[in-house]
């Protein structure tokens, strides 16, 4: 207390760096990192499907079993929905706060003309916006199967293949793939810069890694869809 009063400063809580724009940035950048180690893991359990239904299917069971018998049916499959779920709301969240924040910290004389936006800033907004919906419909499609026409509960590889066997399943998923692409590219170099890990000497490479997972998990994701449309999954 008497450091505090010496000094001048609060000591630091949960909630003052949540309400600093750093805070937000951490955030932000921790609960991408989150998402970027699901996305991998889940592209990895996706490409599963190229070694036959048995296989997938096996796996999707695996899913709603996994860490049986010291976890009961179903609930390591929802401790990582909640976890998901919590670091897909907590970027949301702080994206959407440090926009509004940049947009009120803008001088009055772009009041009327508006600063033009980078081409990272808004590939990284539209792209969120984009995933977002995206979020929604695949949850809708694959999960609860309620806009899925040709459903087979207990059968992934089946569904993914009725999804996969119209034109709008194939626009949306590819187009989806395509801004998460281009969130990662950027999203990943920058979340490196706000927990310290940029430095002139590693920018290149970071950015290099940046690309390469962007290109990987697009490659990966899409290469599904595409093996459906040509028939090479069947």
């Amino acid at each position: 207390m008497a450091l505090a009063t010496r000094t001048g400063r609060r000591p630091s809580t949960p909630r003052t760096l949540w309400e600093s724009t750093v805070g937000k940035k951490v955030v932000m950048a921790v609960s991408g990192l989150i998402m970027l180690g699901y996305l991998v893991v889940h592209m990895m359990g996706n490409l599963k499907i190229f070694f036959g239904a048995d296989e997938f299917n096996a796996y999707g069971r695996w899913l709603r079993h996994m860490g049986e018998p010291f976890l009961h049916s179903h609930w390591g499959l929802w401790a990582a929905r909640i976890v998901l779920l919590a670091a897909v709301v907590a970027h949301a969240v702080s994206a959407y706060q440090l926009s509004r924040r940049d947009i009120k910290a803008r001088p009055v004389a772009y009041a009327h003309k508006r600063r033009r936006a980078s081409y990272a800033t808004r590939t990284m907004r539209w792209g969120g916006v984009i995933l977002g919906l995206f979020i929604v419909w695949h949850v809708l499609d694959l999960t609860t199967l309620t806009v899925n026409e040709r459903a087979w509960a207990g059968h992934p590889y089946e569904n993914v293949l009725a999804t996969f066997s119209t034109w709008y399943g194939n626009t949306i998923y590819i187009t989806a793939m395509a801004a998460l692409g281009l969130h990662v590219r950027h999203g990943f170099w920058s979340a490196a810069q706000t927990l310290g890990a940029g430095s002139a000497r590693r920018d290149r490479t970071l950015k290099a890694l940046a690309n390469t997972l962007a290109l990987l998990l697009f490659a990966g994701f899409v290469s599904v869809p595409v093996a459906v449309m040509t028939g090479v999954v069947n």
